[in-house]
């Protein structure tokens, strides 16, 4: 009777064993592989209708731009106390993150309405403290696009610097690392692949289109060109 009982436990334990390496646990119990998931886009948020990531018309002046995220910096200089120098996940990880649906209207005519998530940039200028005659934020590109806004706008008002679109992190194509959210501009205002953002005093200062004949203001409610 001891005999066959020993058999039995024997023959149970080697079952056990047999199913356990065909399930793909490790010795914890846990899965030993785990595959990622390519993120899906969202796209409705709250009850509203989204654009979808790829509604957008390619119209950068030099392409879609590819960032070495390990060697990239976010610098904050110009006249400030304190120049900073960020990483990608010190941007990131480092500072509250907020999400808000804005449209985008393009000059082309052609509009997209994105559930945005990033960090505000007054809490970026915060860190950097402004000295008092700043008066003007000027945004650098990978590319060598620039444009620039009022101190007084981004203080103001809760404007992004993005990392995410829809839920998923923005793309090379949409501007990675980061993009601003320019609510209220005209979409040439919404700066991609953001590599500076420098403190100025000059009120005159034009950006890559503002050069071109565009507006300095790029508000919504007015035309596009300077008159």
């Amino acid at each position: 009777m001891k005999k066959r009982f020993g058999s039995a436990v024997i023959l149970l334990a080697v079952i056990l064993a047999v199913l356990t390496a065909g399930s793909g646990c490790t010795g914890d119990g846990t899965m030993d592989k785990t595959n990622e998931l390519k993120p899906v886009e969202v796209r409705d948020y709250q009850g509203e209708k989204l654009s979808s990531i790829n509604d957008f018309r390619e119209n950068s002046i030099k392409g879609p731009q590819r960032v070495d995220i390990e060697s990239y910096k976010l610098k904050v200089s110009g006249l400030v106390e304190n120049s900073k120098a960020y990483t990608y996940d010190e941007v990131i990880n480092n500072h509250q993150s907020y999400e808000k649906v804005v449209t985008l209207d393009c000059v082309e005519g052609w509009s997209v309405t994105i559930l945005w998530k990033g960090l505000l940039i007054r809490d970026l200028l915060a860190e950097a403290k402004p000295l008092p005659n700043a008066r003007v934020v000027i945004f650098h590109a990978y590319d060598g696009y620039t444009t620039s806004l009022p101190v007084d706008y981004i203080m103001n008002n809760d404007i992004l610097i993005a990392y995410m679109m829809n839920g998923v992190t923005i793309p090379p194509e949409r501007g990675f690392p980061f993009e601003l959210v320019a609510e209220s501009k005209w979409g040439y205002k919404w700066i991609k692949w953001i590599t500076e953002i420098e403190l100025s005093d000059d009120v005159d200062y034009k950006g890559y289109w503002e050069q071109r004949g565009y507006s300095n203001s790029g508000d919504l409610d007015k035309g596009f060109f300077e008159r």
